[in-house]
């Protein structure tokens, strides 16, 4: 009986949006008062928003439309808090100053992308997306009750055991959203959530965020085209045009609205393209008498215009007087660590199932691990081919820093764009992360690498001593790991094309300054060439492996029969004469422990100021697209 009761109470919750086993939240209205934003262009500025008004209420549905070019997408970027620099005026919550920082933990935005997880099903994502808002509050009973709810809501649970990948656009649109209502915001910003859908998918995907914003929530999206049936879902209307406001009120009220400035909406045409012509100014120069006419959003008058009573369909989430509520709704769900753990398992999962790329990078090893291991076979212990072997060891060190470098490269870039609306949507904190990427991306690497060794190490006949393995794989994997933390340095900060040209480019003078001076015996280099070498990481890659295969090796090389001479036979002979008589093993392994620690930071850091740039990062920007438009400039 108590049974029936509660999956009643739940179905009467999900009917009215609510969602009844999450804490509820205090309903937030929006509003905005002369608003401007503008960007630098060479040396002038580009006005992109106006001075414009407007405000945004808790329960409804709003839509923002306009030509392209309006403005639209930039009013939802600046209201989200997504971009602040060059933003001008005021944004209210609640009759009150806005805090951006309070309100990004409230509010959560839905890029026009879904970014999602390809290999992770519907279900898991949900589960993996509570645990790291929701955290231990409740227990994952509850938690397993909260997606079920909210899959119902957006119409996914026939879904749930799909993974993303083979979700339809609508679908993928729905999960977008329930991802972000696992922590109940009261205010959801959507960019063009009906792109790329067609009309039945469009018409569900709206009709269902009307559903949740009658939850109590305050749903704003900026739409392109919507066709009439779309049109009439939206509860609320905001117009922009040339960066001003030509429309703020209801969705009803848009022909009445045009009528009182003589322009009558034909009676077949759609009121949205109608309106959205006029803004453009296809029917004529009417923008101005369309701003001033609505106060460029400071008039209220079209704003309840033939709105019926919803007082029984809205029954709006209870303001929590008390605050406290408020307080816990501000905080991670999860700790770092419970983030760290959760993230690993998600990258694990997506990595394992991705089994045609792991299929791809375990052949790849394979084969250039039989290549190069036949290439150069039998040379550990040949006397008369000692310089073939040390060639080995550069050719070694060259793929491990191939292999893995190229995979971020190609990869990472998009992830970032995931990273962006995760992190920005407060899903988890950025050192969680990185951790559990690098460790996730370094147990992979470590696998391969060990594969690529186990076909060239004992097919060149190298010294089966167990030291020595250990001490050339460490210098090896130790390699493969600095290379990938690059990778993923430069991918941080570039897109997939600049990172896959830049990487490559990058170790072409890593490679020939690995091996500068080399045979030159004890004979000193001059100061720049030797500051210039020990700047590349594979320098030290050479030294190790050199000294874990060399030295302390008492007894010499065997010259074979057929050889006449053996002129490194002596492995002091060979050390000298190039020039690594004084090698370290654990001086060099000590250095590239330094170097990855280095990279690991460097990356961080980059990734950092890629999601949220800080002062002197922005400084080297704008320098940069200074000295762009200048060298422009000049070769016009």
């Amino acid at each position: 009986m108590n049974s029936a009761g509660a999956g009643a109470g739940v179905a009467r919750s999900i009917g009215r949006g609510h969602l009844s086993h999450l804490p509820q939240r205090p309903p937030v209205t929006l509003a905005f008062h002369d608003l401007t934003y503008s960007v630098r262009v060479g040396r002038s500025s580009k006005i992109i928003l106006r001075g414009i008004h407007g405000e945004f209420r808790s329960g409804q549905l709003t839509a923002i439309l306009g030509p392209s070019g309006a403005g639209k997408s930039t009013l939802l970027n600046v209201l989200a808090g997504y971009r602040v620099e060059g933003a001008g005026g005021h944004v209210y919550t609640n009759g009150e100053q806005r805090d951006l920082r309070q309100f990004r933990k409230l509010s959560r935005y839905i890029m026009q992308e879904d970014l999602l997880q390809p290999y992770i099903t519907v279900r898991e994502a949900m589960l993996i997306a509570a645990d790291l808002k929701i955290g231990v509050g409740i227990t994952a009973q509850e938690k397993l009750v909260v997606v079920e709810e909210i899959l119902q809501l957006l119409m996914l649970s026939k879904a749930k055991d799909t993974t993303a990948e083979k979700l339809s656009g609508g679908e993928k649109k729905r999960l977008s959203v329930a991802l972000e209502l696992l922590n109940n915001p009261p205010i959801i910003f959507l960019d063009e959530p009906t792109t790329g859908l067609d009309e039945v998918a469009s018409s569900m995907c709206v009709s269902l965020l009307k559903r949740v914003a009658r939850g109590g929530r305050t749903v704003v999206c900026s739409v392109h085209t919507p066709s009439a049936r779309l049109f009439a879902h939206f509860d609320h209307v905001y117009v922009v045009a040339d960066g001003r406001c030509a429309y703020h009120g209801a969705a009803a009220g848009v022909v009445p609205f045009l009528h009182c400035l003589h322009l009558s909406c034909p009676t077949t045409h759609n009121p949205a393209d109608f309106i959205i012509d006029v803004s453009s100014g296809e029917y004529g120069s009417h923008v101005n008498k369309m701003v001033a006419a609505i106060e460029n959003g400071r008039s209220q008058k079209w704003r309840d215009y033939e709105v019926p009573d919803s007082s029984q369909e809205l029954e709006l989430e209870q303001l929590n007087s008390s605050g406290v509520e408020t307080c816990k709704a501000l905080k991670h769900g999860s700790t770092a660590w419970q983030q760290f753990r959760i993230l690993l398992r998600r990258m694990m999962l997506q990595t394992v199932r991705n089994r045609r790329h792991l299929l791809l990078r375990m052949s790849l090893h394979v084969f250039l691990g039989l290549i190069i291991g036949l290439l150069f076979s039998d040379m550990g212990y040949d006397a008369s081919k000692t310089v073939f072997n040390y060639n080995f060891f550069y050719v070694c060190l060259i793929a491990m820093m191939y292999m893995p470098m190229m995979p971020p490269l190609s990869t990472f870039p998009r992830e970032v764009h995931l990273i962006k609306r995760e992190y920005f949507n407060r899903w988890y904190g950025l050192k969680a992360y990185y951790a559990a990427h690098i460790t996730c991306r370094t147990l992979a690497t470590t696998v391969f690498s060990l594969i690529f060794l186990a076909f060239v190490y004992p097919i060149t006949s190298q010294p089966m001593e167990l030291p020595r393995i250990l001490m050339y794989t460490a210098i090896c994997v130790a390699v493969a790991w600095i290379s990938e933390s690059i990778g993923i340095a430069i991918a941080s900060t570039l897109n997939v094309v600049n990172s896959v040209f830049l990487g490559p480019v990058l170790c072409v003078p890593l490679m020939l300054l690995a091996v500068y001076g080399y045979g030159m015996g004890d004979q000193p280099l001059p100061i720049i060439w030797e500051v210039m070498r020990s700047c590349s990481y594979l320098r030290y890659g050479m030294e190790g492996l050199v000294a874990a295969i060399y030295s302390e090796r008492k007894e010499d090389l065997v010259c074979p029969e057929y050889a006449d001479y053996c002129m490194y036979k002596s492995i002091v002979n060979f050390l000298r004469v190039m020039g690594m008589s004084g090698v370290s093993f654990w001086f060099d392994f000590g250095v590239l422990v330094v170097v990855l620690l280095l990279m690991n930071f460097l990356g961080y850091y980059l990734l950092r100021q890629r999601l949220s740039p800080n002062y002197a990062y922005r400084s080297i920007k704008i320098i940069g697209n200074y000295v762009k438009t200048k060298m422009s400039m000049s070769h016009q």
